[in-house]
């Protein structure tokens, strides 16, 4: 029996020490186990903590890039309703300019037009000028008006500026009568105002000294109008053939301007002086200043006041009174008066 238990003692301790020692192998490869899921653990957090961080920057960056989207949608926005006003604009200037295209045309056209009227009436008036006779001291004398009279004076004292060279004058030849410079110098002044008659008006020209009569054929107490200038022609034809001589009688001018209907619009009177005669016969060959003051106002006195007389003066020598009278004259009828210079026009 000893010896049976003492077997069971022995056999029992081998198995516990078998047992004991897989325990102990068991716990180690346990411990080892857990240690390395310890590791796997504390690096898996930390991973984690990684993550965590960069999901938290994600974040971080995700409402930064939510709030830039915002406000870059509010400059889209406002960049939008700022080109939608400027493209309002944009169209108001365009039609603006459209219309201010259009003003310019207009008037460019309206420019052309009148240029080209005024090109059509120089180019086809009805007499050209040769010379300078729109020099600028002639500033204020202006041909214009319906019914026109052109009024020279054909008398004796046309020859020349001083009584001796007139009487020299007048007893030449005929040609050289003609030719005598201050009478040339009548001649084509009466030229320049018939240049510058409007195409559509009437007129008259009329040459006086102890009497008054027209220089047209066609008529001499009536309007003739200009039409192609042919009458105008005709006149200016008649006055060069003319030969001054006698007296100046301006009451028979007036006499012939006041029978026109209607009267004139303007009145251009070519002459030297006073006048020397009146309407009825002269008692004395010789006539004071005083008297051609009185024949001179006489005449007036007859005009209607509504009548510009623009008076053209070449002055003569004994006659003082004379750029006085005519001066007044002009001025009291609305019409002008010079006394232009021996090289005009």
């Amino acid at each position: 029996m000893s010896c049976g238990f003492g077997a069971v003692i022995l056999v029992f301790l081998i198995i516990n020490h078998e047992t004991l020692e897989q325990h102990e192998s068991s716990s180690e490869e346990v411990l080892t186990s857990n240690r390395q899921l310890d590791y796997q653990i504390q690096l898996e957090t930390e991973k984690l903590k990684e993550a965590e961080s960069i999901l938290q920057s994600l974040q971080n960056e995700s409402t930064q890039i939510e709030i830039e989207i915002n406000e870059a949608s509010l400059v889209i926005n406002n960049t939008i309703s700022e080109l939608e006003d400027t493209e309002t604009q944009s169209i108001t200037d365009q039609q603006t300019l459209e219309t201010l295209r259009t003003d310019i045309e207009s008037r460019d056209q309206e420019v052309k037009r009148l240029r080209a009227e005024t090109d059509a009436n120089q180019s086809i008036r009805i007499r050209s000028f040769e010379g300078d006779g729109d020099r600028q001291y002639l500033t204020g004398l202006r041909v214009a008006g319906k019914n026109i009279v052109i009024a020279l004076d054909t008398s004796t004292s046309m020859l020349d500026e001083t009584i001796v060279n007139v009487l020299i004058r007048r007893n030449k030849d005929q040609q050289a009568i003609k030719q005598a410079p201050k009478w040339q110098r009548s001649i084509r002044t009466v030229e320049w105002i018939g240049a510058q008659l409007p195409l559509d008006s009437n007129f008259q020209v009329y040459g006086f000294n102890e009497d008054a009569q027209s220089f047209l054929s066609a008529s001499d107490a009536s309007w003739v109008s200009m039409q192609d200038g042919a009458q105008l022609n005709q006149a200016i034809k008649a006055i060069k053939q003319t030969i001054p001589k006698g007296g100046t009688s301006l009451e028979n001018l007036v006499q012939k301007i006041v029978s026109l209907s209607p009267l004139p619009d303007n009145v251009y009177l070519i002459t030297d002086g006073l006048p020397t005669l009146s309407d009825r016969p002269a008692r004395n060959a010789l006539v004071s200043g005083r008297k051609r003051m009185e024949y001179f106002r006489d005449a007036i006195s007859r005009l209607p006041k509504q009548i510009p007389i623009n008076v053209i003066l070449f002055p003569m020598e004994g006659d003082p009174m004379a750029a006085a009278e005519f001066w007044n004259l002009a001025r009291i009828t609305n019409g002008a008066f010079i006394s232009p210079s021996r090289d005009w026009p």
